[in-house]
């Protein structure tokens, strides 16, 4: 899991930053549209309705060391489940190199929407 912020506002609900999970396995990519100042139990719960309800637990979930992640909520959250949160090395982005790719793809795809006004 990986955060693209300051994204453009569209909309009228004016999202901000999304959040990119990939499927280790499948590489499948799930973009999950945020608000920057959304807190770690916006993230968690957001992540349960739209996510784990529709696909199933994780097994392991590598992320940066985003305070969201690095909260309590989210190490307790992890003991219930009995799932595994690493985090990657600090400047070490291969560590999550499918999340990074993913949003190298989306933010070349955003550039190419605003440059023809879409």
């Amino acid at each position: 899991m990986d955060w693209v912020t300051a994204l453009p506002p569209r909309g009228g609900k004016s999202y901000n930053s999304c959040l990119v999970i990939v499927d280790r396995y499948s590489k499948t990519p799930i973009f999950l549209l945020f608000h920057k100042d959304d807190t770690a139990m916006d993230t968690a719960l957001l992540i349960w309705n739209r996510v784990i309800s529709h696909t199933s637990l994780f097994k392991n979930i590598i992320s940066d060391r985003d305070p969201k992640f690095t909260s309590a909520l989210w190490t307790n959250l992890h003991k219930l489940l009995g799932t595994k949160l690493s985090f990657s090395t600090v400047y070490h982005p291969q560590t999550d190199g499918l999340a990074e790719r993913m949003i190298q793809t989306l933010e070349d795809m955003i550039r190419k929407f605003c440059a023809y006004g879409l």
